[in-house]
């Protein structure tokens, strides 16, 4: 007899897993909130390792398809200090595939293929233990059971309090993300000082990032330590108030940084939270979780990648066939939980030096991981 599998979250990680499974001709249910999948912005670019991401795509017999989609030219990086001189300048080898970029949107449509989600599916609460199996409970009163529920769900997971009562907490870290359009276009020394792929200026607690996507659009990243309520006294909503505080706390940089901030269009915040480094919990019959909703970490390049590997990897073993699915999903936890410790240590490491006191160590980050 088929197993009843559900994954709730139609992110990297949640279409990976049932990419995956589909391939191997296991049926599952996707569960997504929302009502389409273009019913909000797909986020900005996402550079998918050899290692992990790519690897993911391998499995799901996708890798040919997104080396065709994917800028292996956004791998460059370059770094200002906040005079505007540059510091670094690393240019990617033509035949440089170890982490080419490719825009959100363009992965969501190359899992999605034949997949059919349930979209419009909100979970309000995940329920392991009943006599039929694993109770998901929706927005809209319905209610189904499935012999395994695997919680995609990000963040805010709707599904991890069925396995663990951790939440996330805040870094210290606040992002206020905008955008530019069209920008060889509409602000050609803009697109110049951004290059293919990246520019970084890093400052006493204070970073501002912009990063190419396809199509002439570029993400911009004002990143900054304060408190979770720093914005108190400033309307969000209001764009002007909001470039303006901005421009205030970034006084005295080079004029052409403070020109991605004047630019922008809307701003949106993103403080920044993660789970324990080391988050486990006791293993639950029926449920499990993969991606942020399992071990949330600062975005550094790593969470995607996990996410995307650790559901080709759960799939691949479900798929192999063993009647077991519970110790298929017990031998699946042990080995995420490893792995993504090493990635949490990593990545919030690499935040304290980022976003820190000195820039120095922003710096001597980058020179420690970038190619000679």
């Amino acid at each position: 007899m088929r197993h009843r599998i559900a994954v709730v979250g139609s992110g990297p990680g949640g279409l990976t897993f049932a990419r995956v499974l589909h391939r191997h001709g296991c049926p599952v249910a996707v569960l997504e909130r929302d009502p389409a999948p273009d019913a909000r912005p797909p986020g900005g670019t996402l550079d998918l390792h050899e290692g992990l991401g790519q690897l993911a795509l391998d499995k799901a017999g996708l890798l040919a398809e997104f080396q065709a989609l994917s800028r292996p030219e956004g791998q460059a990086m370059r770094i200002l200090d906040t005079a505007g001189t540059v510091l670094r300048d690393w240019r990617p080898r033509p035949d440089d595939r170890a982490n080419p970029e490719i825009d959100r949107g363009q992965l969501r449509d190359l899992l999605l293929g034949p997949l059919d989600v349930q979209w419009g599916r909100s979970v309000t609460q995940v329920v392991p233990g009943t006599r039929d199996g694993v109770l998901v409970q929706f927005a809209d009163g319905r209610q189904e059971t499935f012999d395994l529920v695997v919680g995609a769900d990000g963040a805010w997971s709707r599904v991890r309090p069925a396995v663990s009562s951790v939440t996330p907490h805040y870094t210290g870290v606040t992002s206020l993300e905008t955008s530019l359009d069209d920008v060889d276009t509409r602000h050609p020394e803009l697109a110049r000082l951004i290059g293919d792929g990246s520019v970084a200026v890093y400052g006493v607690n204070l970073a501002v990032v912009a990063q190419r996507n396809s199509g002439g659009h570029v993400k911009v990243h004002a990143q900054f330590r304060a408190p979770l309520d720093w914005h108190a006294d400033l309307d969000l909503a209001d764009v002007e108030a909001v470039r303006s505080s901005l421009l205030a706390l970034f006084d005295g940089w080079a004029a052409p940084v403070l020109d991605l901030l004047r630019h922008g269009t809307a701003f949106v915040h993103r403080p920044l939270y993660v789970l324990p480094v080391s988050h486990t919990w006791t293993h639950v019959f029926g449920v499990t979780l993969l991606g942020d909703a399992a071990h949330l970490m600062p975005p550094l390049g790593a969470g995607a990648n996990l996410a995307m590997l650790e559901g080709a990897e759960l799939a691949e073993s479900i798929a192999a066939g063993s009647e077991d699915l519970d110790q298929a999903v017990r031998a699946f936890e042990e080995q995420m939980w490893v792995r993504a410790g090493r990635w949490a240590k990593i990545t919030t490491a690499g935040l304290e030096r980022l976003v820190s006191p000195d820039p120095a160590e922003a710096l001597a980050l980058f020179d420690r991981v970038q190619p000679s």
